[in-house]
């Protein structure tokens, strides 16, 4: 009788190791596969790949765009005002060869890169340019990310700044100046008013004084207006002209 045994477990044998071999990789997944030590020339994926251990090794590398929080950084701004700032970068991998071989960890080292040119951008800007100028300083830091990382594969699609935690002296300061910015406009918007209706008051003046009888008129109504209240006793000189016009002129 022939032993078959030996055969079925050889062949069971290969057969969980060709299972263990293959590998799947989501569409957003790329492998890079070193074999004998050496990284082929073409990342593997998406779909099933086979990968032969010991000889080959793989490292699944994602291409979607990664959203890193940038720890809050001590920055004294160039005016000598000592904030912590924090941010948030998105980056993708564009080349997977190049974010392995290149660097031991593109996320650790993206991260302290980006903490480290966050302390330095903003170190040289005052505080009004990082309250105000925000968009500019995002687009600063996004250039020199990018620019950094691009030998590791890396692209740096944007970078925000999200919060400034300024001092508690520094707030009431900056409380005291948005106050005294407000007090200065109100004032200038009543000194405005109060030109427009010179104005208007001279222009009035200038057509009555053309218009005997519109000076009447006015003394009449302001006369009507007075009378409304019956509570008060006023005293108002008629002028002579008004009363001549009022009783006619003596016959001869």
């Amino acid at each position: 009788m022939i032993d078959l045994s030996g055969p079925v477990i050889a062949a069971l044998v290969v057969l969980f190791y060709v299972i263990s071999s293959i590998k799947i990789l989501a569409e957003y997944e790329r492998g890079v596969v070193f074999r004998l030590g050496k990284v082929l020339a073409r990342p593997k994926g998406p779909g099933v790949v086979l990968v032969f251990a010991p000889i080959d090794r793989m490292v699944r590398v994602s291409l979607r765009t990664i959203v890193m929080d940038v720890p809050p950084q001590d920055v004294i701004t160039r005016d000598n005002v000592s904030v912590k700032v924090n941010a948030v970068i998105y980056f993708r991998v564009m080349d997977p060869r190049r974010a392995i071989i290149e660097v031991e960890s593109y996320h650790y080292a993206t991260s302290q890169l980006a903490q480290t040119t966050l302390r330095s951008v903003l170190g040289q800007v005052e505080l009004d340019d990082l309250l105000s100028a925000r968009d500019r300083l995002n687009q600063q830091l996004q250039a020199i990310l990018d620019q950094h990382t691009d030998p590791w594969g890396i692209k740096v699609s944007a970078v925000e700044v999200k919060h400034v935690d300024l001092p508690l002296d520094m707030q009431r300061v900056m409380a005291r100046q948005a106050e005294a910015e407000r007090d200065k406009r109100a004032k200038i918007i009543h000194a405005e008013g109060e030109l427009i209706a010179s104005e208007k008051l001279a222009e009035a003046a200038h057509i009555m004084s053309a218009e005997p009888i519109a000076i009447q008129l006015r003394y009449l109504s302001t006369l009507t207006e007075i009378a409304s209240d019956q509570n008060s006793t006023i005293v108002f000189p008629l002028p002579l002209d008004l009363i001549t016009s009022m009783i006619g002129k003596p016959k001869a």
